[in-house]
Formats: structure tokens, sequence, C-alpha cells
């Protein structure tokens, strides 16, 4: 990995495990991603970067853990803040809101919070620009911990390049008083954007230089390898933040309410059970396979995906949908997440925010009023639920959907529970231990009857089953759990919709080679993308990759005026309003046909290799 394309970050290198991802079929898609998620957890060799469970990344780990450790043993004026742009913020938001609800049912008040570049409905649909803005993420850390005296700050962004947390960190180094800052990526520290931003003095990779030097600052960036679709760090580079994140909190946690200090080697198998959930997850890799095709067959008939969830898994589907709008240029309408009790249930900082537009409507009441009237066979819908949840609900859900369209699919998980043993190692005198193994036995019971149901109603179901001695108990059990809903199943399902939404739109023809080839150029990071993207495919000189960037974006055959001398703000926000921009430069390169001429056949033929083949 060290010498592969050693031009690029490892953020940003094209994975050769998957060169050919654009020609493989659903199961082929799912087993090279398998191979890719496996990278995460590669030991350290010579030579290589720094991975996942190397000595230095382990120790910082701990540090970490057990700063969080002390603001959780005394948590008067103090707070852990997790932030992030994109995907990044949308796993800030859920971990942040699962360990606070974990520190209510310890009876502790809760300490984290988290911030997301472009408020809260970034949480849901792409909001690209406040990314760009290093002062905005410096506003936004100075409002979240007005009054505080002791912050522990997370930034986390895997490329090592966004603004809005390079402005968080450069300001927590300049409050040491308050603030201990931990930056949270996937490139080795020279790596880091050395590229001014706008209004500032300072880059991020001075900013890593400085918490390099700083002993109150921390900086975790393990490689964790290649994506598996070129840049699309919301795969290994989300999963990974995810691991990262419960690693941290969740030892602290444990150090702070069961007196399980906080070690090493408690950090390496708390790793160990992350690597073990997906191992577990691709051994279904035939049900997963399935689910691609379907998804698949649905977008490239212009139909949609539909994801109906339950709980936390339904925060994944609604973060999954969103990221494909930006990722593949797709419609917002392509893919859709829907969560049972709606905001209610979401939870976020701002409320509801259905009054921004039928995108922003995410109940299921809202699918079953806006959106099943207008299903037909040729569209998708995926139930995603636990055994722990309201299978009931489940069920009825699936009749109102089988009613209308034919093509539904279930994913769930359960735990493995040999009952009859766990009955046996109760003492008879643990009498309420006892009602309550009583009463999951039979919860268990009625599970299996109404998902048998549920089956018979779906095309396809993949059922994830988990070893009950590793799960804590159902959100039924409270009492007898810290979390909610396992860490395991929250990743599980992660990876399974990542495979999911990326497959379909391999199908469909949104990836070149194994490269996000109709990205969406709307802030800086993605300008630069497109520009190295069009380089590398195309083997022309940057200048001339560039100027055919923006002629896309512009709708010209030549650039005139001040379009050249315009700075990138000032493209990107052009660039919001067209489709296809990449794709149309990169088949202008790569045969010489004008702008007008590629743009006609890219309706005509969107997989782009068709046609440029077509062309040639």
């Amino acid at each position: 990995m060290g010498d592969y394309e050693p031009s690029l970050p490892v953020s940003e290198k094209s994975n050769p495990l998957t060169c050919d991802i654009d020609r493989a079929s659903a199961e082929s898609i799912v087993k090279m991603l398998h191979r890719c998620d496996v990278q995460m957890f590669q030991e350290e060799s010579e030579g290589t970067y720094q991975r996942l469970l190397s000595d230095q990344v382990v120790k910082t780990l701990a540090e970490v853990a057990k700063r969080a450790e002390l603001i959780l043993k005394d948590p008067q004026d103090s707070l852990v803040v997790l932030s992030g742009c994109g995907t990044s913020g949308r796993l800030a938001f859920l971990i942040a809101a699962r360990f606070n609800r974990a520190l209510r049912q310890l009876k502790q008040n809760p300490v984290y919070s988290y911030i997301i570049a472009g408020g809260d409905r970034a949480l849901l649909s792409s909001q690209e620009a406040p990314e760009d803005d290093p002062k905005l993420g410096m506003l936004s850390l100075k409002k979240v911990c007005e009054g505080k005296k002791r912050v522990l700050f997370v930034g986390i962004s895997c490329g090592l390049s966004a603004p809005f947390v390079a402005g968080q960190l450069d300001f927590c180094l300049q409050h040491p008083e308050v603030y201990t800052p931990v930056l949270i990526g996937f490139n080795p520290a020279h790596q880091a954007r050395d590229e001014a931003m706008p209004g500032c003095t300072f880059t991020f990779h001075s900013v890593v230089q400085r918490m390099q030097e700083h002993a109150n600052a921390f900086l975790i960036n393990p490689a964790v390898g290649p994506e598996a679709i070129s840049g699309s760090s919301r795969m290994k580079g989300g999963s990974a933040t995810k691991i990262l994140l419960e690693v941290v909190l969740s030892a602290a946690q444990a150090a702070a309410f069961s007196r399980t200090p906080v070690t090493c080697n408690g950090i390496v198998q708390h790793i160990g059970a992350h690597k073990r959930t997906v191992d577990v997850t691709y051994s279904e890799c035939e049900g997963i396979a399935a689910l691609v095709e379907a998804a698949g067959r649905s977008l490239q008939g212009g139909g949609c995906v539909c994801y109906l969830g339950w709980g936390s898994l339904a925060v994944l589907s609604l973060m999954d949908a969103s990221e494909c709008n930006p990722t593949f240029g797709a419609d917002y309408e392509d893919v859709r997440g829907f969560i049972s009790g709606g905001y209610a249930e979401l939870n976020i900082n701002e409320g509801s925010l259905t009054s921004l537009g039928p995108d922003f409507c995410i109940a299921h009441e809202d699918f079953l009023h806006l959106l099943l009237p207008r299903l037909t066979d040729k569209d998708t819908v995926l139930l995603i639920y636990t055994h722990c949840d309201d299978v009931g609900d489940v069920l009825k859900l699936a009749r109102r959907v089988r009613e209308k369209m034919v093509n539904l699919h279930a994913f769930y998980h359960q735990a493995d529970g040999d009952t009859s043993a766990a009955l046996q190692q109760v003492s008879i005198h643990q009498s309420l231990f006892l009602y309550i193994y009583v009463s999951i036995y039979r919860s268990v019971y009625v599970f299996f009857l109404l998902q048998d149901d549920i089956n018979k109603l779906c095309l396809s179901t993949l059922n994830i089953t988990w070893p009950a001695a590793a799960m804590p108990f159902c959100r039924q059990n409270r009492t007898l759990s810290s979390v909610s809903v396992p860490q395991q199943w929250e990743l599980s399902t992660k990876l399974v919709l990542n495979a999911v939404s990326t497959g379909a739109h391999i199908l469909k023809g949104k990836i070149y080679q194994n490269h996000m080839i109709d990205v969406q150029v709307t802030n800086s990071k993605l300008y630069r993308r497109a520009t190295r993207l069009l380089q590398r495919l195309s083997g022309r000189p940057g200048p001339q990759c560039e100027e055919a960037l923006l002629k896309a974006i512009y709708q010209v055959e030549e650039l005139t005026g001040d379009i050249p001398s315009c700075d990138i703000t000032t493209h990107t926000h052009k660039a919001r309003s067209r489709t296809k921009v990449v794709p149309a430069a990169l088949v202008c390169l790569l045969t010489g046909c004008s702008l007008v001429e590629a743009e006609s056949h890219l309706k005509q033929r969107p997989i782009i290799r068709e046609a440029v083949e077509e062309l040639l």
C-alpha cells in the first residue's frame, strides 16, 4: 500500500482488489467488498503505515479513553464533543446519542454532544458547502461548548482534509486550558491537505503538525487501505471511525462505572470483536448479493430503493440513503430511508425538519402516504430490524407494502441463544432474573411465529444470527443493558447497506473501473478529487483535465471571460445545478468529442465504459 500510487493519499488511492468492480456480478461485488473491509484489520508490516492494531494506535486510543473517563467521573462543566462532515458527522450523531442513552440508563447526566457541518439537515441530505468553512466550524464548536471548563474534542476527517474540522482543531489548540483536541483520520500525517483555506493563515497540514508537537493533543490516524470505490470514505473510513469511537468510549465508560481499568489489551480485544463482526456479516454473502441484485434491477429500471428501519439500524439506513446523492450523483428519490417513530425517535438537536420539504419526511407514516401509492414492482423495499424490535409492527408494515408490490425483502438480526442453558445458570433464588429469562423465552417464541409470516411476504430474507453470549439484552430489558442495540448489529447493518447501495449503483453504471465517476463537484475537496480523477483516467495533463471539468460545469465548448480566473468556490456553486459533469468531461478527454456529443451519448449510454467504447 505504501508504494501503490505514491502520489496519492491512502484515502484517495484506488484499490487493486476492485479494479474491475464495474464489470462484476452482484455476488462478486460483495466478495470484493469483503476483501476490502478485511484490510482494516491487517497487521502493520515493515515499510508500511501504522494500522488499526499498531502499538502506537492502541496506546493513543487508551490515552484518549482515560481522558474521557476523567470527564465521566467528574462531568461538572465538562463535555465530550464529536464532530465531522458528511458521514463522519452522521456517525458523531449516532454514537453521541447512543452513549448518552447509556448514561441515562445508569442514572448519569449526558456528557456527549455532536456537531455536523451544515447542521441537522446534513444528517439526511448532502450539505457540502459548509465543509469548506473553517470559521463556521470554530463558531459551531464555540457555541456548543459555551460555559464549559473542560472539553474533550474529537474531530473526524477521514482524509485529514476538511476545513470545517481544521478550524475547530485550531481553536482547541489556541485554548489548551479548556480543550483537549483529538483528530481521527486515515492518512499519514504528512499526507494531510496542505492547501490554503478561505480566510485562514493555516492549512490542515500545519494544524496536524502543531498537534504532533502538543503534549495535550492526540492524533489517531491508522491506514485502513484504499476504499473499494476510490475516495468513498463513507465505507471503510466510516466503519473504522465507528470502531475507533466505540472502542474509546466503551473503554472509558467501563472504567468509570464498572471499575474496569483502561488497558491496551482491552482495546485490542474490543477491536478484535469488530473484526469478528465483519466476518460474521460477510458469511451471509449470498443473502447480501440477493439484496444487491434486487436494488440494482430497480435502479437500472428507473425505480427506487426504500429502507424501512427500526431503532438505531434505521438511523444507519437514513445515513446510507443520504450518502448516495453526493457519492453517485443520484437523485434523492433513488434511495430513501425511513425510521419508525420519525423525528421523535431520531431526537436531533433541531427537532423535526419536515418543513424543509418532502426529502426530509422520514417517518414510516410519510412512506405510507407519500411513496407507497407511487411504488410498483420495479421498486425495492427493504425492512431492517432486530428480534428486539416490535416485530408485530414489522409484520403490519410488510402486509401494507405487499398489498401494493411484490419486491419486498427483509434484513434482520437475532441472537442465537440457548435459552435452556441460560436458564440452568440462573440460581433458583434469583426469581427476578428467572422471570426475565422466561419472558425472553416467550418473546423469542412469539418472534419466530411473526418472522415466519414476514418470510412468506418477502422475496428474500437476510438473517444474521449472533452468539447470545456476546449480546447484551434487548431494549425491552433496559435494566440489564447499557446499550439498546448491540454495536455488532449496527456495524453489520452499515456493511450490508453500504454493499446494497454501492452494488446497486455499480450495476446501474455509476462506477468507472473502481472510481466514483458521477460524483457531484459541490465543494473544494470534491473539485480537486474530480480533477485528479480525470487526470488519472484519461492520462492527460492536470490543466487540460481542469479545463474539461470547467467546460462541463459551465456548459460551454470554450472557456471565455472570467471563468478561468474564478475561485473554486464559484465553480462548485455553479456545479450544484449540474449533473454528470465528471462523466461528460471524461468522455471528452478520452474521445476528443465535443461536450454536446458527450452529453448526448451519456443520455443514450449511461454506463460510462459503454459510452466511451461506442464513441471510439
